[in-house]
């Protein structure tokens, strides 16, 4: 098992020389720091979706939801479709706000709302989050399945590898060269994983009747008990919004595309693409995972299971394609990651303290910094190994870390009375609850499922908010002054392209209930 031939990586090498050509054209331009971090602001709609949506598919869903499905049933795609509702609430009444306020990075907006403390806070929180969860894991998935197919690499040196392939393309082409290769790792992705979902129904004959008797029902529902270990109804239903808005709205080396978009309605039709394709995943990944139950039932890692579907059931050739999808969402993640993280430090940090420095010694700064995250993330990426799963590692740390960074951004934007210094409290009151909450759990006081407890935390911080605003004197800070929302409504086709989406994620939900 896991042997390549000739032909295989004749697909590999022709995808990397793909990708550094179009690194290589891009970097010609010399980009200063707004190219570098925004693309100019220029990015188109079908570029903005596409990118979107290869950016997220890397380790939590060609990895993460294929090996989750397989131990406990498609409910992971859970993850997913209410990723497509949370794009199309923050298309509409999230991201019209931040295009108007022309910021580089979401801590800037919390600082034209409220004051420099709570963009550097969460500028920071998201830097150690990018790092730490998005740029190593992914890298550690990356590891993984080369390690699988190429014997005697191991995970240090396979892990500093793809760092710094992808670092070197990230810092010379900025944000223009991940979402261009982007394009290209979106089609490839798309249609290796729909192929190998083609080849895995194959074993089954196409036949949802045997498909249906050889897994247990609970394995083929979405929608679980309040008692489920993998996925209860109750972390869908308050959990799982928080983590999706703080990944796809919060989340830096995400939002970054949309706030590359030339206006408010090229973003949102950028949006509404990826809203779209966040529901194939249940189908080309999800489904395809939770079959391997019947199909390998000697895995020891659940990590596993994407590329041993790869290695039994592609032939010569389409391993060699597939394998490539894969190593492209998995590098787009990084090399995403990678630039949001330089961006928030040149621009929150850098330019806040500096405001003289010019455009060309900020994006050559910026450079500098995405090499030296590239090596902190390719030598943190080992230790997840130590970890039960690579889906639990990431998930957790985002569930106990983001719902107050969430709870105080979204009362920002609609509690227009809230003052910074209530802010702040609150997201500091929200986090130490989060860590002894976190500690609890470990030491085995409490046993919540993290989505459950993502929303619980959500809400307490909020309350938090509310106590910290009635209890601080208005001379303890002054909300800032809100600006008359001039949303553009949206036109008529955008809002029912997004009502048509809503319907059809119901539609599948209820199919697969």
């Amino acid at each position: 098992m896991g042997a390549l031939h000739t032909a295989d990586y004749a697909v590999l090498v022709g995808y990397l020389v793909v990708v550094t050509v179009i690194g290589w054209r891009v970097t010609r331009r010399s980009p200063d720091a707004d190219d570098l971090f925004l693309a100019g602001r220029s990015l188109g709609w079908g570029v903005v979706g596409l990118s979107l949506f290869a950016s997220n598919i890397s380790s939590t869903t060609l990895i993460g939801l294929p090996g989750a499905a397989w131990q406990s049933g498609i409910a992971v795609a859970n993850y997913e479709w209410m990723a497509a509702l949370v794009l199309i609430f923050s298309a509409f009444f999230i991201l019209p706000k931040l295009l108007r306020a022309r910021v580089t990075t979401l801590p800037e907006w919390l600082e034209q709302r409220f004051d420099p403390r709570l963009r550097k806070y969460l500028s920071a929180v998201s830097i150690f989050l990018s790092i730490v969860l998005d740029t190593a894991g992914s890298l550690y998935a990356g590891a993984l399945v080369l390690m699988l197919f190429i014997p005697g690499l191991t995970l240090g040196w396979t892990c500093a590898a793809m760092a710094i392939f992808a670092g070197l393309y990230t810092a010379a082409g900025g944000l223009r060269a991940v979402v261009y290769t982007d394009v290209l790792q979106t089609v490839v992705l798309l249609v290796g994983s729909a192929i190998l979902c083609v080849l895995v129904l194959g074993e089954f004959d196409y036949s949802w009747a045997r498909i249906t008797d050889a897994l247990d029902p609970e394995h083929l529902s979405l929608i679980r008990p309040i008692d489920d270990p993998s996925l209860p109804w109750l972390g869908t239903l308050i959990g799982l919004p928080v983590l999706g808005f703080y990944y796809w709205t919060m989340n830096q080396y995400v939002a970054q595309r949309l706030l590359g978009a030339r206006d408010v309605e090229t973003a949102t039709r950028g949006a509404l693409l990826a809203a779209a394709l966040k529901l194939l995943p249940l189908f080309l990944m999800v489904l395809p995972g939770a079959l391997a139950a019947t199909l390998f039932t000697d895995l020891d890692r659940a990590d596993t299971v994407f590329p041993r579907l790869i290695a039994e059931y592609a032939p010569v050739g389409l391993s060699g394609l597939i394998l490539a999808g894969l190593m492209a969402a998995i590098m787009s993640s990084v090399d995403s990651a990678l630039n949001s993280a330089s961006t928030l430090i040149s621009v929150d940090f850098v330019r806040a303290r500096n405001p003289a420095i010019t455009p060309v010694a900020l994006a050559r700064l910026g450079r500098v910094i995405t090499l030296t995250l590239m090596a902190l993330a390719a030598i943190w990426a080992p230790m997840i190994d130590r970890f039960p799963g690579l889906f639990d590692y990431l998930q957790q740390g985002f569930a106990y870390v983001t719902p107050p960074l969430v709870a105080v951004f979204l009362l920002g934007r609609f509690w227009p009375s809230l003052t910074a210094s209530a802010a702040l409290r609150a997201v500091v009151t929200g986090h130490g609850i989060s860590l002894a909450w976190f500690i609890a759990t470990q030491i085995g006081w409490l046993d919540i499922h993290f989505t459950i407890v993502a929303g619980l935390l959500t809400g307490l911080s909020a309350l938090a908010a509310v106590v910290w605003q009635a209890l601080l004197p208005a001379a303890a800070g002054t909300a800032a002054v809100s600006d008359v929302d001039a949303t553009p409504p949206q036109s008529a086709a955008l809002r029912a392209t997004a009502w048509g989406l809503v319907a059809l994620t119901a539609a599948m939900v209820i199919a697969f209930w």
